[in-house]
């Protein structure tokens, strides 16, 4: 019997909650619901869920400070967070991206665009379906094992950078834009936005360490991977 994907829905509105555990059911998904971070903490101490669905204002932490939380521990700096919102301002969708969340969703939303975003962040979330191993310089990353290594150290990443690292280092020294980025390595973006990929650059830089400097912006076009980087 196929597993169903486990969705841990973090919401304090149990009318909210309760309707979006029903359309997950209904749509092949297995719902856990949290009505707060210490519910939510014993349900990922129990068991992994493969996607959190995280609501920004809660009682007692916030989802900014759970996602920071999450991302900061080994355990759980793998699954996909999905932030809810009922704040759709460009800056609080950016802190969103920066607290850890690979997407988000503002209130209110529709059930197939719910789906459809937890969908692309599991495909995401998902090995590359090459198993190839790819060389820059001292750079290496292993689809097969899902392991990047810079100078014999292993380094890292969340599912969405190793999927966009992997891209860049297939495409080295070529210059790609966010939009085509957004198709590559997110595939269904209908939803997402190109500051987005500007979040997930800096994040992979941040987590690539000194070789963060081989990922060079070229101004006015996007962003290349380069052999010629000035390493620190």
């Amino acid at each position: 019997m196929k597993k169903l994907p486990r969705v841990l829905v973090v919401e304090d509105e149990p009318a909210i909650a309760e309707l979006v555990a029903v359309n997950l059911r209904h749509n092949g998904f297995q719902p856990i619901w949290a009505a707060d971070g210490d519910s939510a903490q014993r349900e990922l101490d129990a068991v992994l869920p493969d996607v959190i669905l995280l609501d920004w204002m809660l009682p007692g932490q916030s989802g900014l400070q759970l996602a920071k939380k999450w991302r900061a521990s080994a355990r759980t700096k793998a699954i996909p967070i999905l932030m809810i919102t009922a704040r759709g301002d460009e800056p609080d969708k950016v802190a969103g991206l920066d607290a850890g969340a690979d997407d988000y969703i503002t209130k209110p939303f529709s059930t197939q665009e719910l789906l459809a975003r937890i969908r692309a962040v599991l495909r995401r979330r998902a090995p590359e379906s090459v198993n190839d191993s790819v060389t820059l310089g001292a750079l290496v990353l292993d689809a097969a094992t899902h392991r990047i290594t810079y100078q014999n150290q292993e380094l890292k990443l969340g599912p969405t950078e190793f999927k966009l690292l992997h891209y860049l280092m297939k495409h080295a020294e070529r210059v790609h834009s966010r939009s085509q980025l957004l198709d590559k390595v997110w595939g269904d973006h209908v939803f997402i936005e190109e500051r987005t990929v500007d979040v997930h650059v800096k994040r992979l830089r941040e987590a690539l360490g000194p070789a963060g400097a081989l990922v060079e912006t070229v101004r006015g076009a996007g962003y290349r991977l380069t052999a010629n980087g000035q390493v620190r």
